[in-house]
């Protein structure tokens, strides 16, 4: 899309029409009233993303935990074209199907551990999360026990934002937002004494299954106590409760290995997964299942799986997908993730050295965070100051205060490389510094 306008005349412009027509997800409506969109972007090329004005910003968070290969790549755009020349759109309800979709459900399955290897497509992250309570449900009430049909979460979890993924995210704030949410839902602590008193409380027989992001997102990037999920594992299958792994944002290298729960040498029963599928270049996302529960559920289901939406298995989105992967596979970037991540986090334990008000850094592959001092939840963060001290240097970062917390995220793209990781230190470093003075 092109503009004879100049960049300021076509800011105004774009300003004024954002604000009449275009509501933003997760934002402040009323800021946006007062001063407009924060960034109009017009380019991505590799971590970088240029914005309406012509500022380069280094993209810390690859936008939201997805463009994990980078921006700009013209492969995904070529790929997506002969897709849409073929065959852009078919549907895959009434046992239709189409080449790109059965090629991508094989090749998830070689990236997936153990037999995790059948796939249910979705648009996104919150329908995949969706997908598998109402499956997990539909499982249970297909085996006669109708009334395991509890699902518990984690506190500080994130799982999306359809009702049913709302209902599972361990985060308050997107409870309130609407008058009520889903029955059936229980959040627990972070241990494994919480997980087994929910249990004896509410009654195995009535749970249908426990889910939990290998390493929590949205929440602050926390990674979970050592030996934590080892010991969910066994609760789980000595209460015949299923195990789903929330692999949106770890799936597909994020933490240097195929998907997050492999670093703690676990095979849940079912994984969901989106962003990292794509990159974020078309919106994708799943149920993967173990051929255990697919073939339980196929000799007992009578009649349709009554489930779908109409983009599941979109042709074009699996096209992409497929050339996505093949990316991620021949330029080796898990490797790299393990290796910048490795730089990452050392750069943050330098950061921890020259601030005292620093009291955490943590980090597995590209994913990683620092933790400010903050007294209580009632005393003003200084973690969106900083955002906005690293903006002005050219960087953006996001800042998470759910729950009384003042925490920075990283995930930067799996491509980027050691002066890029230096330089990003460099500035959150800076940052603080700054709004410390």
């Amino acid at each position: 899309m092109t503009s004879s306008l100049t960049g300021n005349e076509l800011k105004q412009e774009l300003t004024e029409l954002d604000k009449k027509h275009f509501i933003h997800p997760t934002s402040n409506m009323k800021q946006l009233q007062e001063q407009g969109p924060a960034f109009i972007f017009t380019e991505g090329d590799g971590i970088y993303l240029k914005d309406v004005e012509g500022r380069q910003l280094m993209d810390s968070l690859s936008s939201l935990w997805n463009v994990n290969i980078g921006h700009g790549r013209e492969e995904l755009g070529e790929v997506a074209k002969e897709q849409m020349g073929k065959l852009a759109f078919t549907s895959t309800f009434s046992n239709w199907s189409h080449e790109p979709v059965i090629r991508l459900a094989e090749r998830i399955a070689k990236w997936t551990p153990g037999d995790l290897n059948v796939t249910f497509f979705t648009s996104g992250g919150s329908e995949a999360n969706d997908t598998a309570f109402k499956t997990v449900r539909h499982y249970w009430k297909i085996k006669g026990r109708p009334e395991k049909r509890k699902i518990i979460s984690r506190k500080q979890s994130y799982h999306g934002v359809a009702m049913g993924a709302t209902s599972a995210t361990g985060i308050p704030e997107f409870h309130t937002f609407t008058t009520s949410i889903a029955p059936d839902f229980y959040y627990v602590d972070s241990t494994l004494d919480a997980l087994k008193d929910r249990i004896e409380k509410e009654g195995a027989d009535t749970i249908a299954a426990f889910i939990s992001e290998p390493v929590q997102g949205s929440g602050g990037v926390n990674l979970p106590p050592e030996g934590y999920f080892e010991e969910v594992r066994k609760i789980c299958d000595e209460h015949d409760i299923l195990m789903i792994a929330d692999e949106v944002i770890c799936g597909f290298g994020r933490t240097g290995t195929n998907f997050g729960m492999e670093n703690f040498e676990i095979v849940p029963d079912i994984i969901t997964m989106a962003k990292g599928v794509t990159s974020g270049y078309a919106p994708l996302g799943g149920m993967v299942i173990s051929e255990k529960l697919h073939k339980e559920i196929y000799e007992n289901t009578q009649g349709n799986f009554w489930h779908g939406y109409t983009y599941s298995g979109h042709p074009t989105a699996a096209a992409v997908a497929l050339k996505n992967l093949e990316i991620i596979e021949r330029e080796n970037l898990i490797e790299n993730v393990r290796t910048m991540g490795q730089e990452m986090l050392n750069g943050f334990k330098w950061i921890q050295e020259q601030n005292e008000n620093v009291l955490d850094v943590r980090g597995i592959g590209l994913l990683g965070a620092i933790s400010l001092e903050r007294e209580s939840a009632a005393v003003e963060p200084i973690g969106p100051k900083v955002v906005a001290e690293a903006l002005k240097r050219g960087l953006i970062c996001r800042s998470v205060v759910y729950g009384g917390q003042d925490t920075l995220a990283f995930a930067p793209p799996f491509i980027i490389n050691k002066k890029q990781v230096d330089d990003m230190v460099t500035i959150v470093n800076d940052s603080i510094k700054a709004v410390i003075k």
